[in-house]
């Protein structure tokens, strides 16, 4: 198993982050390595929306699946990523910090 943590501080309050980031089409935006996503469920983004998408990093493009395991507005947002080789678990979680900024953290295992 693999764990992968970080965090980042963003300029913008903490709602707005969330929402932006629990938008999974918007990942293409600021990661490079995510080609395309599609939303693949009815309704809102919430509690069990699912995406499917690819990235391009690594030669050729790697297709998954990514679930919303957990979904706490605005706060915490954990998912799982389903691909052919490998399964992710992992949260995200966000935090208010001075001046109208966001601490987002990230923590992920491997399967």
């Amino acid at each position: 198993m693999v764990q992968v943590e970080g965090s980042i501080v963003i300029d913008r309050p903490v709602d707005e982050v969330f929402d932006f980031v629990a938008d999974e089409r918007n990942e293409p935006q600021y990661n490079a390595q995510m080609g395309r996503v599609e939303l693949i469920t009815d309704g809102p983004i919430g509690l069990g929306t699912r995406f499917h998408a690819e990235m391009t990093g690594g030669g050729r493009p790697v297709e998954m699946v990514i679930e919303f395991t957990g979904y706490d507005r605005p706060r915490r947002l954990s998912s799982s990523t389903h691909m052919s080789s490998m399964d992710l678990h992992g949260a995200l979680t966000f935090e208010p910090v001075p001046s109208g900024r966001t601490l987002a953290a990230l923590s992920r295992n491997t399967r």
